[in-house]
């Protein structure tokens, strides 16, 4: 009995039982690594670029230290400057004893505040009512930090103090992350500066420099 085989295909033998094509293995194999290779070039190439931005970010209008030093215009004088960086220097004081009271008098009867997080907060007492609740929570044991860059007299009895400022913790203060702006007033009868309203901004110090770098235009002068 004569027992016939098929005849041997080489073309459609693939070398392996599990039917795998070793003729496009390779190129897949290859175009694998070249694609894992890029996205690692990419990657650090984000990084590096954040690493940059960040690392050439900070400002040349610092401010100074302390609120005497600061430059001070407009229609003002040497008493007034005093007395407003008295209003503010108060605050830190109240701020670090954690009392709530103490830092709402410092502002008027109808005074705004309006936070980072764009929280926009109306009248002393609700000044008063909203730092009492995050002196017990998330600012306890939190200090102010100022460092300040200009008192603007608008008229003898309206002031602008603008200052970088944050809070920290411990014993040393970190890089003020924030702009602020505190505007003041000087009650008619006794002549006491109070603070009518106060803005805190937020720098964004990598949107700001990428900002910068795209249009060159928009550098504040302080900071050509």
């Amino acid at each position: 009995m004569t027992t016939q085989t098929a005849p041997f295909d080489a073309a459609a033998d693939t070398g392996s039982d599990t039917g795998t094509d070793f003729t496009t293995g390779p190129r897949r194999f290859r175009w694998w690594w070249v694609a894992a290779g890029a996205a690692t070039a990419v990657t650090l190439a984000a990084v590096g670029g954040t690493v940059y931005l960040h690392g050439t970010s900070g400002v040349a209008a610092g401010g100074v230290a302390d609120c005497a030093d600061a430059p001070v215009s407009g229609t003002g004088d040497p008493d007034a400057a005093a007395d407003v960086c008295a209003v503010v220097e108060g605050l830190e004081a109240s701020w670090a004893a954690h009392d709530a009271e103490a830092y709402g008098a410092a502002f008027t009867a109808d005074a705004t505040y309006t936070t980072f997080a764009g929280t926009h907060y109306v009248g002393r007492q609700d000044i008063v009512d909203s730092h009492a609740a995050l002196f017990e929570d998330v600012l306890e044991g939190t200090r102010l930090d100022s460092s300040y860059l200009a008192l603007r007299f608008l008229t003898h009895d309206v002031a602008v103090l603008t200052v970088r400022g944050d809070t920290y913790e411990g014993d040393t203060p970190g890089t003020p992350t924030k702009v602020q702006t505190y505007t003041l007033v000087r009650a008619d009868g006794d002549g006491s500066w109070s603070v009518a309203a106060f803005q805190n901004t937020q720098r964004k110090a990598l949107m700001e420099r990428v900002q910068f770098l795209w249009m060159p235009g928009t550098v504040p002068a302080a900071e050509r």
